[in-house]
């Protein structure tokens, strides 16, 4: 499937629903489609990158050594996301996304370069932290361009585009990935992955710009919105996160417990600091409306991502089947989260997005209790490609919900601050759940434990997230009716 074909395949599913209001036009009407292929192309081009880096890691890891190292090369990476996140959401309230993109794709492109010349897994860790920099500001980027430049009966609609960008790098990313590991070397994959940067810059970059000067003009509409989330901020959740992660592999993996655990209550007091300013007062409580959203959300990503980044290492380096295979199942994973976020934007309508988070959880937990039967060597290996398929699902169906709630809870004016907030739980979700399971994979590593043991506790912790989010998904708002948004902590 060409990049043509899949662009085509997203217009005609975009074409625009012949109940909606006619002069609000369609996502590929004339005034909406730099935009929307901008956004398609940019998420392509990130898809990419995250299926080949999980795709590839266990080769990496096996190459460079240190596997108690394999979480922090995917929490380093969320942890940068913080940083970026944060400098994206001030910029894009103030300036307009443009400035935000640029700047991040220009810090990725120095990461992949870092990541793809590393001479050892700490260097790598830091190429992946410069690059999550870099990607951070795409979310804020979009969120933004989409509560600014569409209606309420279109955002739907785009989330499930947006899930469509992922087609083309899930059918050929982790088996593409694979394969020029294989014949070039893991390092060619980053490396491999600049030209694109500049290709997709070039497309997205004057729809945005023509977003932003169509929204602030010459002077900033809200000039206190930006405010709220400060870049000392930003990386003393991002310090704080490390800590934490830091502590948790020093108490698991090594005989250093008491500076792992000091580590550990450190990290907590930083990062409990840092985030009662930069979250919606009442995120922890669940309180019902913004802050219940963003709770939900990073359990989201906890329990997903804390699972997904061992799928491929239970694949490889536990069943000792080979990385093909192992992108078998981030590619079904990906086209099944297509999948699903489409039937949400043609359920959204009809049910309440508590149902709709509720639905793909439940879901979510067939396919993690599934993929942790893989562990045992009496379990078919294939089954996995199944269970993290149904998964893959499972969070199509939930994610794209609570992206609409912020969207509709966000105040006029300072969408960045909020789409800033829902991708920090975003990131810090995905980043302590790698890095919780890391520690456990650490801890066997360490201990001479098998690596099955290490990896199904990591499949358990993220179980525990998803009981958490069962709790925290009652507290939603209701997606029919907008409530007042609260004022940040």
């Amino acid at each position: 499937m060409t990049a043509e074909a899949v662009l085509e395949t997203t217009r005609q599913a975009a074409a625009p629903d012949p109940d909606l209001i006619p002069e609000q036009g369609g996502l590929w009407s004339a005034k909406r489609r730099a935009l929307t292929v901008g956004l398609v192309l940019t998420i392509t081009f990130i898809a990419s990158e995250a299926l080949a880096v999980v795709t590839i890691m266990p080769v990496v890891a096996r190459d460079l050594g240190g596997l108690g190292l394999y979480g922090w090369v995917f929490s380093a990476f969320m942890l940068g996301n913080v940083v970026g996140i944060v400098v994206a959401g001030r910029q894009a309230d103030h300036y307009g996304p443009a400035r935000p993109f640029v700047g991040g794709l220009a810090l990725f492109s120095a990461g992949l370069a870092i990541a793809g010349l590393a001479p050892s897994m700490i260097v790598l860790v830091c190429g992946r932290a410069l690059q999550g920099i870099g990607a951070g500001a795409v979310p804020a980027v979009a969120y933004v361009a989409i509560g600014r430049s569409l209606p309420e009966q279109l955002r739907a609609r785009m989330m499930a585009v947006l899930s469509t960008a992922w087609v083309l790098p899930g059918l050929m990313g982790p088996a593409v990935s694979a394969a020029v590991a294989s014949l070039f070397g893991w390092r060619a994959v980053f490396l491999g992955l600049l030209p694109l940067v500049a290709v997709t810059g070039s497309l997205a970059m004057p729809a945005l710009i023509r977003l932003g000067r169509q929204q602030y003009g010459d002077s900033d509409p809200n000039p206190g919105a930006g405010t709220e989330h400060k870049l000392g901020d930003g990386l003393a959740t991002a310090a704080g996160a490390g800590l934490m992660l830091g502590g948790l592999t020093l108490a698991a993996g090594s005989s250093q417990v008491l500076i792992g655990i000091g580590l550990l209550v450190a990290g907590i007091a930083v990062i409990g600091r840092s985030l009662r300013r930069l979250l919606p007062a009442g995120t922890f409580a669940a309180r019902r409306g913004l802050p219940a959203v963003i709770l939900t959300r990073g359990l989201l990503t906890f329990t997903f991502f804390g699972a997904d980044a061992y799928v491929t290492l239970t694949i490889t380096t536990v069943r000792h089947h080979s990385p093909a295979l192992a992108g078998l199942a981030v590619t079904g994973s990906t086209l099944a989260w297509t999948a699903g976020a489409w039937l949400q934007s043609r359920l959204n309508g009809r049910w309440e997005a508590r149902r709709l988070v509720g639905t793909g959880l439940a879901i979510v937990v067939v396919g993690l209790g599934t993929m942790a039967m893989v562990l045992l060597p009496a379990t078919p290996v294939y089954v996995a490609i199944a269970a993290w398929t149904v998964a893959g699902f499972g969070i199509g169906i939930a994610y794209a919900p609570t992206s609409l709630l912020m969207l509709r809870e966000a105040p006029a004016g300072r969408e960045g601050w909020a789409s800033a907030s829902l991708s920090l739980a975003d990131v810090l979700g995905t980043a302590l759940g790698i890095g919780v399971g890391g520690a456990a994979v650490a801890a066997a590593t360490a201990h001479g434990w098998p690596l099955s043991s290490g990896v199904g506790a990591a499949f358990a912790i993220a179980g525990a997230g998803a009981a958490a989010l069962a709790f925290a998904s009652r507290r939603l708002p209701s997606s029919r009716a907008a409530a007042d948004p609260p004022a940040p902590a």
